[in-house]
């Protein structure tokens, strides 16, 4: 019993050891192992691992992706000169946790500054370029894609990738937004004017065409027509002649009572001919018939 409290100092002496020995790196993190101030490892792999007591220590560093938002909108000038107030955010994170940590002393703060740099300068070059409707709506994909490749060759040196760069909000000045809005009025008036006249000037070739395919149509038909009434009085003649041909007594009867029934068609019609004319041919051989 008097040797107990003797194992009790040394299993936990031993366990204290076995503390100081032993770290676990998280899969979250990147973990350097220092020894008297110098890098000695670097563990990139989560897991338990071994340092010395007293003479190494370990220091960790996120390993996750993160944000770095502005603040407060920054201003560009754009090519022409008109200010802009840009809002946009970066994320990043840690690819070479070594040379971040030679770089920055692995202070993130040090890193932010330095790609808040970066990312700035590349967005003054790339809006520098470009006129306001560029940057506004017209190019803002390539405006990012491009602020990006340019930050990541640069953070490169510093151990950090930069994974995007977004643009939130790209808004103009209160002093520059009413002149703007005023010319971007005047310019969709004056297209719309065009496409106006366009369009009259188009209808009226339409109309005229139209008219002129009318023209052409009712003439065809109107000849078409007459072709096929030539046609047919051709027939019917023929026909006539034919039939009438074969009698021509009878043709001459039924012509004779056609004109009766013209000149009699009226009860109050009054005809004054000589009954001796041959007007009165066939009535008077209709008479001598009766009277046989």
């Amino acid at each position: 019993m008097q040797r107990l409290p003797l194992i009790l100092g040394i299993v936990f002496a031993v366990f204290v050891a076995a503390g100081a020995m032993l770290f676990t790196v998280d899969q979250r993190q990147y973990a350097i192992v220092f020894q008297l101030g110098e890098i000695k490892e670097v563990v990139k792999e989560p897991g338990l691992n071994f340092k010395w007591p007293l003479i190494q220590n370990v220091r960790y560093f996120d390993r996750r992706i993160l944000t770095m938002d502005s603040v407060e909108p920054e201003r560009f000038l754009t090519a022409e000169k008109k200010p802009v107030l840009v809002d946009s955010f970066v994320k990043w994170r840690i690819a070479d946790v070594h040379q971040y940590y030679i770089s920055v002393q692995g202070d993130e703060m040090l890193a932010r500054t330095r790609l808040a740099q970066t990312v700035n300068s590349g967005l003054r070059e790339e809006f520098g370029r470009r006129t306001v409707h560029d940057v506004v709506s017209g190019e803002r994909d390539k405006i990012m894609a491009e602020v990006q490749k340019k930050a990541d060759a640069d953070a490169r040196q510093i151990g950090v990738e930069i994974v995007d760069v977004r643009l939130k909000r790209v808004d103009l000045p209160p002093e520059v937004s009413e002149s703007v809005y005023r010319r971007m009025e005047t310019e969709r008036k004056r297209v719309a004017n065009e496409l106006r006249s366009q369009g009259a000037a188009e209808a009226e070739r339409i109309r005229a065409d139209a008219d002129k395919q009318r023209e052409v149509i009712v003439a065809e038909a109107y000849r078409e027509a007459q072709k096929i009434k030539g046609e047919g009085d051709a027939k019917a003649a023929a026909i006539y002649a034919k039939a009438f041909g074969e009698n021509p007594e009878f043709y001459a009867f039924y012509r004779s009572l056609e004109a009766y029934r013209q000149s009699f068609g009226n009860k109050n019609d009054l005809l004054v001919v000589d009954p001796s004319a041959d007007f009165f041919k066939y009535l008077k051989s209709a008479g001598k018939g009766g009277s046989k």
